[in-house]
């Protein structure tokens, strides 16, 4: 079935096409035999290279392994090593058939799917890239609190050309679905160049008035307020994923001393000492962080028992260890010490450093909270970092709870990138 309306075919080197087959989004450029494109001079189809190929940039396309076996449609960018991203398993001409109606449904499933986890008043993420079939989108919905009053925010990121050719139909669904006072773009992350597109940010509905004073809000979450800048903060400037963890730890920190290390908001150590934490010290290395954290701390009426420090967690960790000082419970939750296979070596020994010295100033018994956000980092490696990390500071540990995101990011089965967030709750003796 070769053109039906005109779409181009990309095919698949053999063998290629099992991961696709069981679910996987991408298809690499290494991966491709050949493109079927139809000549513009009316000279009929063609069969080419990759490198060949005249086919526009964010066009639809159809991939088929070298059987001839449909596997789905992508969007086409031979500017990125991931040259075509599936947006759907159905045939090109039905989804491109009606664009609108088709993101729209894709936006909704997205935000219903949510609501069976979050209520109306939570902020959560409502659309997570590939794993809610809209690869490159990452779309956060931030309840914002002033005084009394309440405002939804959605925080767009469109990370590829995929989803950039479709930016006015997901927006407009967003609008109708959402229903948001205001949206903000993010849109400043590399990868944005390595899919050929400049970075953008800005406003592309309201302007935050009376919410967003100096690109941060005020959300609330597991009860408690937290200052997000949304404009100028990491990546959307909160980390949802890890709110019910968030939760879970809080639940052991009770009368105890606690450090909250790489701390960025502050939110483990909020949560910690809300739940009546005997004292609690926040460590980042940004001291815009840690004048939110105060912020935060004192929003919440915790000034008195939590202390935010500005530092090197490695050097602090050092400090705390030749000291003596020691901790009953100690999260330790880094910013990705790799985003690539090549340097999860190099990784390994900066989880691992961390790991061995929290151990080391931990009290008897006490709760060391270790994570990695790194997909590269894989649970067999996390997991194999704890133990040697044990076994050189001549501990004996026990994992009480294995965690990981919230159910707003979803897994999708055939894809492992979705599933990056570990987060082990041990005790060490």
């Amino acid at each position: 079935m070769l053109f039906m309306n005109n779409f181009s075919h990309v095919i698949l080197k053999n063998k290629e096409d099992i991961e696709l087959s069981q679910g996987f989004p991408w298809v690499y450029d290494n991966e491709i035999f050949s493109v079927k494109w139809l000549a513009e001079d009316g000279s009929g189809v063609k069969t080419t290279t990759l490198a060949e190929a005249q086919v526009k940039a964010g066009s639809a396309v159809e991939v088929y392994s070298s059987k001839g076996t449909f596997l789905g449609t992508g969007i086409f960018n031979p500017s990125s090593k991931i040259t075509v991203r599936l947006i759907g398993r159905e045939h090109a001409d039905k989804i491109m058939a009606d664009p609108a109606a088709y993101w729209d449904k894709a936006v909704r499933n997205s935000v219903n799917i949510r609501a069976l986890s979050f209520d109306r008043m939570d902020s959560c993420r409502i659309i997570y890239g590939e794993a809610d079939f809209i690869p490159g989108l990452v779309a956060e919905r931030y309840v914002a609190y002033s005084g009394e009053r309440t405002a939804v925010f959605v925080v767009v990121q469109f990370l590829s050309l995929a989803c950039e050719v479709f930016r006015k139909e997901i927006i407009d669904s967003i609008k109708s679905v959402c229903k948001p006072d205001g949206i903000y773009e993010r849109s400043d992350a590399p990868v944005r160049e390595k899919e050929g597109l400049e970075q953008k940010t800005g406003w592309l509905l309201g302007t935050g008035a009376h919410f967003v004073k100096d690109g941060v809000i005020t959300i609330k979450e597991n009860g408690i307020f937290l200052d997000v800048d949304i404009v100028n903060g990491q990546k959307t400037g909160y980390f949802l994923d890890q709110k019910f963890n968030r939760a879970a730890v809080a639940s052991y920190c009770h009368g105890k001393r606690v450090l909250d290390a790489f701390s960025h908001t502050g939110a483990f150590g909020l949560n910690a000492a809300k739940a009546g934490a005997k004292s609690v010290v926040c460590a980042d290395i940004s001291q815009e962080a840690v004048d939110l954290i105060s912020r935060n701390a004192e929003a919440n009426g915790v000034s008195g028992k939590l202390t935010a420090v500005c530092a090197d967690v490695f050097d602090l960790l050092r400090q705390y260890e030749e000291k003596g000082e020691k901790f009953d419970v100690i999260i330790l939750d880094p910013p990705a010490f790799t985003k690539s296979a090549r340097q999860i070596q190099k990784a390994y020994g900066g989880y691992k450093e961390i790991n061995l010295r929290a151990m080391r100033i931990l009290s008897e018994g006490g709760i060391l909270v270790t994570c990695s956000c790194s997909y590269y980092f894989d649970e067999n490696t996390f997991y194999s970092m704890v133990m040697h990390a044990a076994k050189d500071s001549h501990k004996s540990v026990q994992v009480l709870q294995k965690r990981g995101a919230a159910p707003d990011h979803p897994v999708l089965v055939g894809y492992p990138q979705s599933e990056y967030l570990k987060c082990a709750v041990c005790r060490v003796l």
